[in-house]
């Protein structure tokens, strides 16, 4: 190492030897200041443990609280289930019950169907349309004189309105295996082509 000095500075003046222990006599502690910062710092070490020791002991036993809940659900869930299934079986049976009760009201109303189309011939109403009614050919007094004649001695007769006649339809032929049909929720039916 180079040192460049320059003779016309003064030299700096340091001081006698003694100034400098002096200085480091006082930062120097004493035996009893660091016995009582050692001990203060052991007592806030020791104060965080025990705070920290408490609190560990409440979270075991809030879980062992738990555990022990969670012991009770297992057997509180098999009860809910054995409940939901005895609901569950019991509204099964009363919709198969209801189920079969609709189920024979409507083949009693569809045997009352069959029994009424049995009874009522369609061929009787053909036969009453297709004869002819007579012809009166009256001259225009006869009319006259029938007409004053009814009006006198017979109350008007009213026409009974005749039996509607029923229409079979026939059925529609069978869907063409080219179209796919698709019914919508508003009820219309639509045919697709399937390629």
């Amino acid at each position: 190492m180079t040192m460049i000095s320059d003779p016309d500075m003064p030299a700096i003046d340091i001081g006698p030897a003694t100034h400098t222990e002096e200085q480091a006599a006082v930062w120097k502690p004493s035996n009893a200041r660091m016995i009582g910062v050692v001990a203060v710092g052991a007592l806030l070490i020791t104060a965080v443990n025990i705070t920290a020791a408490v609190y560990f002991y409440r979270g075991i036993n809030d879980l062992r609280l738990v555990e022990r809940r969670l012991e009770q659900l297992g057997s509180f869930e098999q009860r809910i289930a054995a409940r939901l299934d005895t609901v569950n079986n019991g509204f099964q049976s009363r919709f198969e019950k209801l189920d079969s009760q609709l189920q024979g009201s409507f083949n009693e109303v569809k045997g009352s169907i069959a029994r009424l189309e049995q009874e009522l011939p369609l061929d009787s109403d053909d036969e009453m349309s297709s004869i002819a009614e007579p012809s009166v050919i009256m001259t225009s007094t006869m009319a006259e004189a029938a007409t004053d004649l009814e009006e006198a001695t017979e109350p008007s007769i009213v026409e009974a309105p005749r039996p509607l006649k029923r229409k079979i339809a026939a059925a529609p032929p069978p869907p063409n295996s080219s179209y796919q049909r698709i019914v919508r929720p508003d009820g219309k039916v639509h045919y697709k082509k399937i390629n």
